[in-house]
């Protein structure tokens, strides 16, 4: 399996050169965090990912997770490197200072996280939903419940999971069934079963703390009768240690095609005590806290995987010889040419450095703009990244993981049989990123979202704040040709997104999924133009014209993706919904 390199080169350029940390940390008042303190941060993380996780990710996989007399043990040296993960203060980045955290800003914390989902997705995750619990706890629970958890949880010393689906309530969240009786003492029975919960048991902490949603007995239907729980694993005492075992268990271990280093669990909830987070009946817009956290981290996930797959793709493209380059030989002392040199196998690689190299732009532009929401002093800055963030989060989610699937498939390709095999660790890559395009609402569901609700439903504050970033990219491009090529990529989206907004409910769910993907290559396209030409002033030769380069296959070969998703989405849902039920049968 090649080994993962944290691609430190290509993180400096985009958070320093490009979206110029120093000058928006001083905008929001945070001139501490340097230049230096950032490559300190991002240098260690990538150590932690190249020398603790990434060496586990292989033997995770072929050793999975075990379940016996009720508890999960997960492969060998995983709860180890947790152990240090949390010791070194790595859970605590986002955490807030009140609670022993290090309020960390989000564009300093991302790029970690996405070195870690490159070294070792099975692990990383389970501390990406505790980092989401955090948010639910800070954001909507009472002041008794953050003292007893928040601390525990922001240090690691406890996880946290998302106990949402239900084997009959998965999207469609208003069939859910689980049921939460009121205790004279203010807590409550929380009874039902979930399932898809990662991370439901592990040997890592002595905690655990489960959110579950579930419905008061006078709930009104649907899911506006949904309430969130946290119910923890052990019940603390009064020294908030954990003490008493709640009412919970682990039904059984989901039998995974990836992702098998981390424990999938069916948790059953028998009268389990748990405590109300938020007012009654909210439980729904409190777990949207963590679902929208969540749903960008599992787009770190696709980037991530993107990054491991290129990397090992150009790994074994540089040694395999076989034939002659048509070129002309290219190592002529050699019985052949390494396969970098086919124009075919360089198609391959330049669109996974492409769609990553872009990805990686698209997601630390939206870690800035958490930053603002978090951090700025001005309300109008708030609510505007606010809505930037609610518009890209879908996209985030669905391009980015459909894009490390893409480029798992391109790197399997490149290895040709051996990609096939197992020790070679690239099939692993496309099982591991395949649920990232289906959990956390499938990008399905993130393309409705998308058209329907960020688009079709708002007052125009969401495009209108999304096109203002991008605005402010184009703006900063010194080459006048490459600012109206980049100028014509973003009033065309958004002169398309405008007409969109008239179709009827139908064409608009007809249209959901090419507009995801339209947007985000049209999108793509604006930043490779910002990108290419800031690195054009750059000292190093090899970033400015690779980057230069790598731009001009995006726009040639990948960009017009785009051009098809448009056609294909103007031409309304007749033909989608046209065949009748019985009519897709062979009978």
């Amino acid at each position: 399996m090649p080994q993962y390199v944290a691609p430190l080169t290509d993180i400096q350029f985009i958070l320093h050169d490009w979206l110029e940390l120093d000058k928006h940390y001083a905008s929001l008042g945070m001139a501490d965090f340097d230049k230096e303190l950032v490559n300190e941060v991002l240098a260690q993380g990538g150590k932690f990912a190249e020398q603790v996780i990434a060496p586990l990710n292989r033997e995770g996989d072929e050793q999975s997770c075990t379940l016996a007399d009720g508890k999960v043990t997960t492969p060998d040296g995983f709860a180890q490197a947790y152990q240090e993960y949390i010791v070194n203060g790595w859970n605590a980045m986002l955490g807030s200072a009140e609670y022993d955290g290090q309020d960390l800003p989000y564009s300093m914390a991302v790029p970690v996280h996405e070195m870690l989902n490159s070294a070792n997705v099975s692990w990383r995750l389970i501390s990406m939903l505790t980092e989401s619990a955090v948010l639910a706890v800070s954001k909507h629970a009472d002041e008794q419940l953050k003292q007893t958890y928040l601390a525990k949880l922001i240090s690691g010393e406890w996880t946290g999971t998302m106990c949402l689906t239900e084997p009959h309530a998965g999207t469609d969240l208003a069939l859910l069934s689980s049921k939460a009786e009121p205790n004279d003492d203010g807590t409550y029975q929380i009874t039902g079963s979930k399932i898809f919960i990662s991370g439901g048991d592990q040997d890592w902490t002595d905690n655990i703390v489960h959110m579950v949603l579930a419905r008061l007995p006078d709930a009104p239907a649907g899911v506006k009768g949904i309430s969130l729980f946290l119910v923890p694993k052990f019940i603390p005492d009064n020294q908030g240690n954990p003490g008493q075992a709640n009412s919970l268990s682990v039904g059984s271990l989901e039998k995974k095609m990836g992702l098998k280093g981390c424990p999938t669990c069916v948790m059953n909830f028998d009268g389990a005590t748990g405590y109300l987070v938020g007012a009654p009946h909210t439980g729904l817009a409190c777990m949207f806290t963590m679902m929208n956290d969540a749903r960008f981290q599992v787009g770190l996930q696709g980037l991530g995987l993107a990054e491991a797959a290129y990397q090992g793709a150009l790994s074994y493209a540089r040694e395999r010889l076989q034939s002659r380059a048509p070129q002309g030989a290219q190592q002529p002392d050699s019985k052949a040419d390494p396969i970098l040199h086919q124009p075919d196998v360089r198609r391959m690689l330049l669109t996974q450095k492409a769609l990553t190299e872009g990805c990686r732009a698209l997601a630390y532009l939206y870690a800035t703009q958490m930053d603002i929401e978090k951090y700025a002093d001005d309300e109008a800055d708030k609510g505007k990244a606010g809505q930037v963030l609610a518009f890209l989060t879908p996209i985030c989610k669905a391009f980015m993981t459909d894009m490390g699937q893409e480029s798992g498939q391109h790197g399997v390709q490149v290895f040709g049989g051996h990609g096939y095999i197992r020790e070679w660790g690239m099939e692993q890559l496309i099982r591991d990123s395949r649920i990232s395009q289906l959990y956390e609402g499938t990008n399905g569901i993130q393309a409705a979202d998308l058209i329907s609700r960020k688009l079709a439903r708002d007052s125009d504050s969401m495009l209108a704040a999304t096109t203002e970033v991008f605005q402010a990219h184009i703006a900063r491009i010194a080459d006048t040709q490459q600012q109206a090529k980049a100028q014509a990529l973003l009033d065309e989206w958004h002169d398309l997104s405008v007409q969109l907004r008239g179709l009827s409910a139908v064409d608009l769910a007809g249209a959901a999924n090419d507009y995801l993907a339209y947007s985000a290559y049209m999108l793509l396209g604006v930043l490779w133009l910002s990108m290419a030409d800031r690195a054009s002033s750059s000292e190093t030769a090899s970033l400015a014209q690779g980057k230069a380069k790598t731009c001009a296959f995006y726009l040639k070969r990948l960009l017009p993706r785009a051009a098809t998703h448009k056609a294909a989405l103007l031409e309304g849902a007749e033909d989608l919904v046209a065949l009748a039920d019985d009519e897709f049968d062979y009978q």
